[in-house]
Parts: C-alpha cells; sequence; structure tokens
C-alpha cells in the first residue's frame, strides 16, 4: 500500500479569517481540508503557542486575589472597571470564576457582560486571552455567549483594557446564583444545573484582614490557602525560619503543611482543625503576617535547622501551572 503523502504547507487551506479557531484534535479542521485538525491547522497552532506567560496578572491590582479566583475559589464575581469606561448599553462588566457550560465569556440580554476566568486558553498569555474575550463580549449580541478563540499575538492585554487604579474586590458566592437574573423563577432545566454546580462547590469564604487568603471546608479537615507575592526564595526562607521557631501556625491545632505555586505565585496552605471557621482564623492570620513581615526582614543566613524545614517545605511544593 503506497504511503499518504503529507499535506505541505502550500496545499493546506488557509482559513478565511486567518485565525485558529479553537475546536477538539480530533474533529475536522474549520479550514474545510477534510483533515482532523490535529493533522492540519492544528500543527501550525502548537507551534504558534505565544512564549508562556508564567505571571499573567502581574501589575493588575490584586494580583494574588486574581491567582486565587484562577485557581482556588468554587463561585466568586468581580466588579471590572474599564479603562475607557463602559460602552453604550454595556451597564457592567463582572469576572467570575466560572460560567454554565464553561463558556468564555457571555453578553446577557440586558446587555451585562460576564467573563469566566477558569477556562482553558488558546495561548501562552492567559491575560492576552481574557482581554481578547472581553472586547468580543463588548460587541457580542445581548443574549450570547462568546466562544474561545486565539488572541491575536499583538492584540491587548487585561493590563491595557482595565483602570489600573480601581480596586478589585472579589466577592466569594455560596453557589452560582449569579448565573441566572432571577435563579428563583428558573426554569427546571436550570434550577438543576445549578443544584449540580452548587452541589460540587466546596464551601469558601475570603478572610478580610489579610490580602489574597481564602478559608475552605472540607470533609475532614478545613484549610487555609493564602497567595502571597513576596519572591519566592525569600519567602520560603522566611517560613522557615518560622516553621523551626514553632511559629508558623495560625493556632491550636493548626499546620502549616506546605505550598504550591501558581502564576508564579508562592501559596503556603495549613490545615485547619474541621470545627475552626473564617472568622477564627482572621486574628490568627493578621498576627501570622506580622511575623512573616519580620522573618522577611531577616538577612542572616539560615540556621541548619532553619534549612531543614526549608528543605521540608520545598520537599512539598507542587506547580499547578
Amino acid at each position: 500500500m503506497a504511503k499518504k503523502r503529507p499535506q505541505t504547507k502550500s496545499e493546506r487551506p488557509t482559513p478565511i479569517d486567518g485565525e485558529i479557531p479553537v475546536v477538539g484534535a480530533r474533529e475536522p479542521c474549520p479550514c474545510g481540508s477534510g483533515r482532523r485538525y490535529k493533522a492540519c491547522h492544528g500543527r501550525a497552532a502548537a507551534h504558534a503557542m505565544t512564549e508562556l506567560v508564567h505571571r499573567p496578572f502581574e501589575g493588575l491590582p490584586g494580583e494574588g486575589d486574581w491567582v486565587a479566583l484562577r485557581e482556588l475559589v468554587p463561585a466568586a464575581t468581580v466588579e471590572l472597571t474599564l479603562k475607557d469606561g463602559l460602552p453604550e448599553g454595556v451597564p457592567s462588566v463582572t469576572l467570575a470564576t466560572v460560567l454554565p457550560m464553561a463558556w468564555p465569556a457571555l453578553r446577557r440580554d440586558d446587555g451585562s457582560v460576564l467573563i469566566g476566568l477558569q477556562n482553558d486558553t488558546a495561548s501562552g498569555d492567559l491575560s492576552r486571552d481574557l482581554a481578547d474575550t472581553l472586547l468580543r463580549a463588548l460587541q457580542a449580541e445581548p443574549g450570547t455567549p462568546v466562544k474561545g478563540r486565539r488572541a491575536p499575538a499583538d492584540g491587548p492585554r487585561l493590563q491595557d483594557v482595565l483602570d489600573l487604579t480601581a480596586p478589585f474586590e472579589p466577592v466569594v458566592q455560596s453557589g452560582f446564583e449569579f448565573w441566572v437574573p432571577d435563579a428563583e423563577n428558573a426554569t427546571p432545566e436550570v434550577t438543576a444545573s445549578l443544584e449540580r454546580a452548587n452541589a460540587a462547590a466546596i464551601p469558601t469564604a475570603k478572610l478580610t484582614g489579610v490580602d489574597a487568603a481564602y478559608w475552605c471546608e472540607t470533609p475532614e479537615k478545613n484549610h487555609l490557602r493564602w497567595v502571597m507575592q513576596h519572591p519566592e526564595e525569600q519567602l520560603l526562607d522566611a517560613l522557615a525560619r518560622l516553621h523551626a521557631a514553632g511559629r508558623s501556625n495560625l493556632g491550636e491545632g493548626t499546620r502549616l503543611v506546605g505550598s504550591f505555586r501558581a502564576h508564579a505565585l508562592t501559596v503556603p496552605v495549613w490545615d485547619l482543625p474541621s470545627g475552626v471557621t473564617a472568622d477564627d482564623v482572621e486574628k490568627p492570620a493578621a498576627e501570622f503576617a506580622e511575623r512573616l513581615a519580620a522573618a522577611l526582614a531577616t538577612t542572616e543566613p539560615l540556621t541548619p535547622e532553619e534549612r531543614r524545614a526549608r528543605g521540608g517545605l520545598t520537599n512539598r511544593q507542587v506547580t499547578l501551572n
């Protein structure tokens, strides 16, 4: 049997608009070649990946909260302020952790815009992809979702689109009722979808006394996950100093168990007894922040005990992205 001659670049049809749509690898290529996407324009897409931006939210107000809402929080919303103001017919723009059907964005019937943060993106720059989705959502017809796509390599980023002087104030939601304007009078199908989403969401609360710290409740124990923007090596040294001195906990029965890395920021994690609520750790967290500030200011080399503590913390560190 003769081998199938591979299709050359010159033979490969090009999409009319020149964009590379987001489709499944085994689906037919949107260019109309009849080949699977992964064997046609999917190859170009793989090689066209923009350079990975490890810290996509750097420079935005509330960078730690952006990371938390992307990686940790099931249901939350934030009202966004655009640098050039809201276009006519758009009463508001709201960032949400996730939207129904995993839509990247939705233009509601009233013209308002919802943007989903916990979606897969097509390039290596999450900020650019989100800005592209936002700008397209502003132009979408009311009542329609916005599909994902690869943002133009020279397109604006969130840092170019949002008002960098406006505060970033997440509101952690108890469920996903924010998906629909009138959840109490939703159709049975929508109600069932909301019930399934709400049942899967882990109860979560944002601490008010420190930045980007989120308590969550799980069946066996509770946790505090705290997104910190300090330089990683300096932060790990400081945590090791406190851990070796027995001052890294947040009260009786609590324990610093390690950390993970998300979008180039370090996220220490504490185990909490199941009865410890978010309110219970507000004061201990504020006191820990003071101890951490002092440890961060220390420049002496780590002692052998502190080095062992640091090794224990880093050995348990994982990277989410």
